[in-house]
């Protein structure tokens, strides 16, 4: 057989585009929007994801675009490309996407609506009693909020919010001259006002458009167009990195809060990244709309049919569970099921006789994790509770058990990480919430935002002290724990409660542990052990040993890690790798990747788990955590990963990766190109999505 000349793992050649890639993802998700097998109200939810993910990667992605063009414009990066040429690609593949997305809307899924009797009308086309109604909502309860702003010489351009939708209305007086004003949609009024008897819903800023005269009654002619502006937003709202050069070595005792709450407010104020306008927009007065916001007419888009199509997500229609996915109900842990809520004893008991695998959202949270909280807030025998808390639900239970913990007299420690991206707000609140309550609440580590998923229980037995702990892959968070793919153990054994132990010391002492004996530990000892980890397969491959790589993450960009997974290829490993988000490395490419399957499996619970099996001879090693194969998550983040000891979940953990590897009904497939193709069954082979499989669980 003819050799394959081993390529430089090094080239630019051979990374995609941290960016592009984003955006391939976000292509992957459109395409079940576009999909006619799914339920038409789930192609519309996944339509109003979309809008929320355009959003999200304009102000993150493009914003940091931005930014990087104004302070390093002849970086290179190492996939070969210049901030401007990134820029202008995914503003181009942006736009490409964007016009898919309200084609599909326009074009299919409004007029499948109208065949199920969802009616959308546009406002010319109501009838003569709903148009009275909307009239009416609008002057009592739109009307007086209505806040018009005039541009004048008097009147300077007003300040555009965020993400706000607003009305460019142009005014013609009895005199000729005509007036630009500028008015907010109020975001205190649905977006989707309810006709009566449910016969449809009408877009907001239709209503206020066409009952301006209102407003302005002396006006002689009243013309309206609808625009949109998204700001930058910072990748972490507090930049860790640049507080030494601003501060100094030290910093000020809590000033962690009001750093974060000073970027909140940049955030509103930030640089304008992209203004939407719809397609009938004219050419002037847009021209004359990019001057005053002070941008380039390459930062427009203009959209056919409605702006801010996140906003879909608001459509609540009633009933029509005939156009849904059927109700998914998590089932209790079979472990678990039996054991009275009440029953501390026995469920402590049951966590001491083996290591337990929660599987979300298959596997009950509230009945599992949160009963573990539970537990440990009434039961006497509880000494102590640590956890960390990344992100978590309005009225969250788990809040409710700290605070009941605290009140019995327990101690109490909870790390908040107040930089969790969009919820920092919230996440201030709840930490002033338990301190009031009496907990010790840490506000993250210095220099390092804290991604870890960690709870510790501290329980006083007849033999001792024991620890019991929970380590995931997931946020405490009782309403995605419903929505994310995720895992998390449950355990007692000594050596890891012990590392745990001195991890939350870490975080709420600010002094690192000197040694982790199970634990992989960002930013101390993870990227060194994954590596030892990855060349090890190499060497056994080398050395004609059993050797082989699978994994399970969201997102795969460092560089480090991608370059031993090349050269662990060349050196004959297998690497089967299920990357949800955004992927880096490029798959299949002989000489360099030829041994590397990507693949990322994508539906209706967001997949989110991260699982690490190396092959390791012949007798593997599984991990679960917090981490994935990110420069970020590796060196900027405290991050946890823990290896598995039962061979009873590892059985499970292997299977749940050979599921998701035979998956051929929501599984993407990357090419050499870097493009990703959807699987479909081949001849003779059964459907396989692996979360309907996973949602089948029966124990």
């Amino acid at each position: 057989m003819e050799s394959v000349q081993l390529r430089d793992v090094s080239s630019h050649d051979a990374y995609i585009n941290r960016e592009l890639s984003w955006l391939s993802f976000a292509r992957r998700v459109l395409e079940i929007a576009e999909d006619e097998s799914q339920p038409l109200l789930e192609r519309i939810k996944f339509a109003g994801i979309m809008g929320m993910i355009f959003d999200e990667f304009v102000m993150k992605r493009l914003g940091g675009l931005h930014e990087k063009l104004k302070k390093q414009p002849g970086v290179v990066g190492y996939d070969g490309l210049r901030p401007c040429e990134e820029l202008e690609l995914c503003r181009d593949e942006l736009q490409r996407q964007m016009e898919i997305l309200s084609n599909l809307f326009e074009d299919v899924l409004r007029p499948a609506l109208t065949r199920e009797k969802i009616f959308l009308p546009p406002y010319s086309e109501l009838a003569g009693g709903d148009k009275l109604f909307v009239e009416k909502y609008f002057e009592d309860s739109v009307l007086p909020i209505l806040t018009p702003l005039a541009v004048d010489a008097a009147h300077p351009f007003p300040f555009i919010s965020n993400l706000s939708l607003n009305l460019a209305v142009v005014i013609t007086k009895a005199d000729g001259r005509h007036r630009f004003v500028r008015l907010k949609v109020p975001a205190n009024r649905r977006r989707w006002v309810a006709l009566p008897d449910n016969r449809g819903y009408v877009r907001l800023e239709e209503i206020i458009a066409n009952n301006l005269h209102l407003l302005f009654p002396r006006a002689t002619a009243i013309t309206t167009f609808c625009f949109r502006v998204t700001r930058g937003a910072k990748d972490n709202p507090w930049d860790r990195a640049r507080l030494d050069d601003q501060i100094g070595e030290e910093l000020v005792p809590g000033s962690i809060i009001g750093m974060v709450t000073a970027e909140l407010n940049y955030r509103k104020f930030a640089g304008i990244v992209s203004l939407e306008v719809d397609e009938s927009f004219p050419d002037e007065l847009l021209a004359w709309l990019v001057e005053q916001l002070g941008i380039e007419i390459a930062q427009v888009m203009k959209i056919r049919g409605m702006l801010g199509y996140g906003d879909l997500l608001e459509l609540k229609v009633e009933g029509r569970n005939d156009l849904r996915d059927p109700p998914h109900i998590p089932v209790p842990h079979y472990r678990l099921k039996k054991i009275h809520p009440l029953d501390s004893d026995s469920f402590f008991d049951e966590i001491k006789k083996n290591d337990i695998l929660i599987h979300l959202p298959y596997h009950d949270f509230d009945s599992s994790v949160l009963r573990l909280l539970q537990h440990a807030a009434i039961d006497p025998k509880v000494l102590a509770i640590k956890l960390t808390i990344y992100r978590t639900s309005t009225q969250s239970p788990i809040v409710k058990a700290l605070m009941e913990a605290s009140a019995r007299g327990k101690q109490v420690a909870v790390l908040v990480e107040i930089t969790a991206r969009f919820d920092e707000e919230p996440n201030i609140a709840w930490g002033k919430k338990l301190e009031q309550g009496g907990a010790h609440v840490v506000y993250g580590v210095e220099r390092l935002k804290t991604h870890v998923k960690l709870a510790m229980v501290v329980r006083e037995e007849s033999d001792g002290i024991r620890r019991y702990v929970h380590i995931g892959t997931g946020n405490y968070h009782t309403g995605t724990a419903r929505l994310y793919g995720d895992l998390g153990i449950l355990s007692c054994n000594r050596q890891l409660g012990e590392d745990v132990s001195r991890l939350f010391n870490e975080l709420t002492g600010a002094i690192a542990a000197q040694e982790y004996n199970l634990l992989f530990v960002a930013p101390h000892n993870m990227r060194e052990r994954f590596t030892a980890l990855i060349r090890q397969e190499a060497e056994n491959a080398k050395a004609g040993k059993p050797a082989g790589l699978r994994a399970k993450l969201n997102q795969l960009q460092d560089r480090d890690i991608i370059r031993e997974l090349y050269l662990a290829s060349q050196a004959g490993v297998p690497i089967s790798l299920n990357v949800r988000g955004l992927c880096s490395l490029r798959a299949g490419v002989p000489g360099l990747s030829g041994t590397i399957r990507v693949f990322s499996i994508l539906g209706r619970f967001l997949e989110h788990s991260r699982i690490y099996r190396f092959e390791n001879g012949g007798d593997p090693l599984f991990f679960i955590g917090s981490a994935d194969w990110m420069k970020r998550n590796l060196d900027r983040r405290m991050e946890t990963i823990v290896p598995v000891f039962n061979p009873e979940i590892k059985a499970e953990l292997e299977k749940i990766l050979s599921v998701y590897e035979r998956d051929n009904t929501f599984s993407w497939e990357m090419q050499p190109d870097g493009r990703y193709v959807r699987r479909a069954p081949e001849a003779g082979e059964e459907p396989l999505a692996a979360q309907k499989y996973f949602a089948s669980f029966t124990r």
